[in-house]
């Protein structure tokens, strides 16, 4: 393992909605380093979900210091900020995000976009994803004539044809059976030990954080202690 690519400190996010006044995240310190597979887990609400997007840049802090790929985030415009998620962040959503008049060709040339690459350059780049993940007989398959793990799978080609340095995966299997779960699963943990990815998942399912090579357990916004479990 070498340095830390994702490091927090007294990183906090609180929601303030009319009366309410909900703390998501309190005073988390963690380190990942570059080739960890770190699962995230907790309850729903216990902030895991929260703690990725900001990781992701997708939300802002409220508090504390975050530090992601040599880069302060607090530092950073949007529009920089847009321009840095695109080149070095791969993320994978639970409800796949595909656009559904879009190919899966075209769905993963779709990051490409912001880029320099020539529109050939971009499809075969988006070709190459796809048969990385075991779809390269389905390019011209539209999202409606797919199966569900086949759809997250195109959208685990779209996380990865930029290249990116970290791979941000929130609850990846939560719409799928289980046959098909597993298949996501092996792609991610076959990008981490053979292609020397880093990835943070999101996960309540402990079958999953099985194919992490680190667990952290969130509760009610905090990080518990590493090895720690979450009390029944």
């Amino acid at each position: 393992m070498s340095e830390a690519i994702i490091e927090t400190r007294s990183l906090s996010k609180e929601f303030i909605r009319d009366e309410f006044h909900v703390v998501a995240l309190k005073d988390v310190d963690i380190s990942v380093r570059q080739g960890e597979f770190v699962a995230l887990m907790g309850p729903s609400g216990s902030g895991k979900s929260t703690l990725l997007h900001l990781i992701a840049a997708m939300d802002r802090p409220t508090g504390g210091e975050i530090r992601v790929l040599e880069h302060d985030l607090h530092e950073m415009n949007d529009r920089e900020i847009a321009h840095w998620r695109n080149a070095h962040i791969g993320f994978i959503f639970q409800q796949f995000n595909l656009i559904p008049v879009l190919t899966a060709l075209e769905n993963v040339e779709l990051p490409l976009k912001l880029t320099h690459l020539k529109k050939q350059e971009r499809l075969e780049h988006a070709a190459t994803a796809l048969k990385l993940v075991g779809l390269g007989d389905r390019l011209g398959h539209y999202p409606r004539q797919l199966s569900g793990g086949q759809e997250q799978r195109v959208a685990i080609a779209r996380a990865i044809v930029t290249d990116p340095a970290l791979i941000l995966a929130d609850e990846p299997t939560g719409n799928l059976d289980a046959a098909s779960a597993q298949e996501v699963l092996t792609i991610l943990s076959k990008l981490n030990k053979e292609h020397g990815k880093t990835i943070v998942m999101v996960t309540h399912d402990p079958h999953a954080a099985r194919f992490a090579t680190k667990v952290r357990h969130l509760e009610k916004g905090e990080l518990l202690p590493e090895g720690a479990v979450p009390a029944d």
